[in-house]
């Protein structure tokens, strides 16, 4: 017996939507689509709010903890939305023996954002990611999708400041 899912309406009439619906779709509207439905969300709209989130869930027909669980559980997922530059710190083993907690209270302290969050401005998202596969460089930072190596709080702020 098949069972036909009541699919909601879209939170507004913003087209972006419909890539949205349409990663859903490419899956059935399956409960195992909910990443690459978040995904979706966060190219299309740049972060995950809660509308979105509701959205996703009654789409999926899967409870909104559920979603809000695997969206806060994966760093690449962002609540807020991204500042027009952003900093991921690697908190891997290597990363950390080296300094990567250095790292991010430098940056704590200079700009008052913790890994998660953005500047007032949105000028710079503070994230850390468990590892950026760069052991060899560590501490290892990506900024903007530049891997910087072997860094220095003192070398990643002088780099922060000099931003746009």
């Amino acid at each position: 017996m098949s069972v036909t899912r009541h699919k909601p309406p879209t939170p507004s009439s913003d087209k972006r939507w419909n890539l949205v619906n349409a990663a859903m779709r490419r899956n059935g509207y399956a409960d195992h689509a909910l990443i690459e439905a978040l995904h979706s969300v966060q190219e299309a709209f740049g972060y995950l709010d809660e509308t979105a989130l509701v959205y996703v869930a009654e789409s999926l027909d899967l409870p909104l903890s559920k979603v809000f669980g695997v969206a806060t559980f994966y760093h690449l997922f962002m609540l807020k939305p991204k500042g027009r530059h952003a900093c991921v710190v690697c908190t891997g083993t290597a990363c950390y023996i080296k300094g990567a907690g250095g790292l991010i209270e430098g940056i704590e302290g200079r700009y008052g954002i913790q890994p998660g969050e953005t500047t007032e401005d949105n000028a710079l998202s503070l994230l850390s990611a468990r590892c950026v596969g760069a052991c060899g460089l560590a501490p290892a930072v990506v900024l903007d999708g530049d891997m910087l190596g072997k860094q220095t709080s003192e070398d990643l702020l002088a780099r922060l400041g000099g931003l746009d």
